[in-house]
């Protein structure tokens, strides 16, 4: 379908293809000295010691439930307001989840004393999830983890160069980790990047994520090194040159192309001010990312209804996120649980159409068709 305004779009112009030529022209496609500067400069932007590339997020997040030594056993608070992968992490591990509730309808993240009431004897970790580029309530959380000796791992896939008091999001807790998917605010296609600035989990992290060898392919083809021991049970997480290539390009528009969503996104907040639609993050602090921009239908709309109706309107929309914990597979494993306020936003949420380059006309289109399809929505 040809849509008049995508849920997303990227913003790749020649600088993504000269980086991709110059790739291919140099002859190394695998991991090597291009990642190693994508690496720096993203560990830069976000003030982490160590920054490591990786094929996706949801390895980042493996890679960072592994490096914390989270094992059979143990328990790993997360919230069911995600994507999937967040709590598959911690499966992967043996280790089992325990779902926090949000905030709230303003505010999707999840809630700090809903964490302290999941904490048991058997509590590792804490995954908080920085829901459409919105930062957590991070000195709370961390305030928490301290109290109870707990690590924190940032699962800030939305939030690439979002911060919360100055202080970059992906640096707050143990290790952050992001996604670099195609819809993402830095896209690839595919990749992710995981941070930390312990320099026990770097050697950890830089072990797991290729097979848990001392030496690379890139280090032995350059000479420093003929062989290789393996320390560690390891993986194929490796991000390539040519995905690094892209997150270079993409890491220099970042800024700028996150002014965009938050300009966008408040011209949004504006248009849609008089309509009966609860509008989450209007008071958040903290400097967004803008990922995302949802909104909650009232009570009673269909929002099958509402979403066709945007669809025939030629506007795409999407839901963020059906709850974890409402899956079949969770159901389950853990029971048929109550966690009423994400319940809520599971069932009215809906994404609008948020990228940088989509334009004052774009966003006014995408209210002219919201109007209509809240009257085509009303039960």
């Amino acid at each position: 379908m040809e849509w008049r305004v995508p849920l997303a779009d990227l913003d790749y112009g020649p600088e993504e293809a000269d980086a991709v030529l110059n790739v291919l022209k140099r002859k190394w496609l695998t991991m090597g000295e291009i990642t190693q500067d994508f690496e720096r400069a993203f560990a830069e932007m976000h003030g982490a010691k160590y920054a490591f590339g990786v094929a996706n997020a949801t390895v980042a997040l493996h890679l960072a439930c592994l490096a914390l030594e989270i094992q059979p056993g143990d328990e790993v608070i997360v919230p069911s307001l995600s994507f999937v992968a967040t709590s598959n992490a911690v499966l992967y591990t043996g280790a089992n989840v325990r779902f926090a509730d949000i905030l709230g309808l303003e505010n999707l993240t999840v809630d700090p004393e809903e964490i302290r009431q999941k904490i048991t004897s058997r509590t590792k970790a804490i995954i908080v999830m920085h829901y459409g580029g919105y930062p957590c309530q991070m000195e709370e959380i961390t305030r928490i983890a301290r109290e109870y000796n707990l690590v924190i791992i940032e699962d800030a896939a939305h939030a690439p160069g979002a911060s919360l008091n100055g202080k970059p999001l992906g640096i707050w807790g143990d290790i952050g980790c992001f996604s670099f998917f195609s819809n993402k605010n830095l896209s690839t296609g595919e990749g992710g990047m995981v941070i930390t600035n312990r320099e026990d989990l770097a050697e950890k992290i830089r072990l797991l994520r290729s097979h848990g060898m001392t030496t690379l392919t890139y280090d032995r083809h350059r000479g420093h090194a003929f062989s290789y021991d393996v320390l560690s049970l390891g993986y194929n997480y490796r991000i390539d040159e040519i995905h690094s290539a892209l997150g270079i390009a993409q890491l220099q528009k970042l800024s700028r192309n996150n002014a965009l969503r938050r300009q966008w996104t408040d011209l949004y907040r504006q248009e849609l001010a008089d309509l009966p639609l609860v509008l989450p993050f209007t008071s958040t602090p903290g400097e967004s990312a803008c990922h995302l921009f949802p909104v909650l239908l009232p009570a009673k709309a269909s929002r099958e209804r509402f979403m066709q109706f945007m669809r025939e309107q030629g506007v795409q929309t999407s839901i963020h996120y059906p709850p974890i914990h409402s899956f079949s597979y969770y159901r389950e494993k853990y029971g048929h649980l109550s966690l009423p306020r994400t319940e809520m936003v599971g069932l009215r949420e809906v994404t609008l159409p948020l990228y940088p380059t989509m334009g004052e006309e774009k966003v006014k289109t995408v209210v002219q068709a919201v109007r209509k399809a809240l009257q085509n929505a009303e039960i």
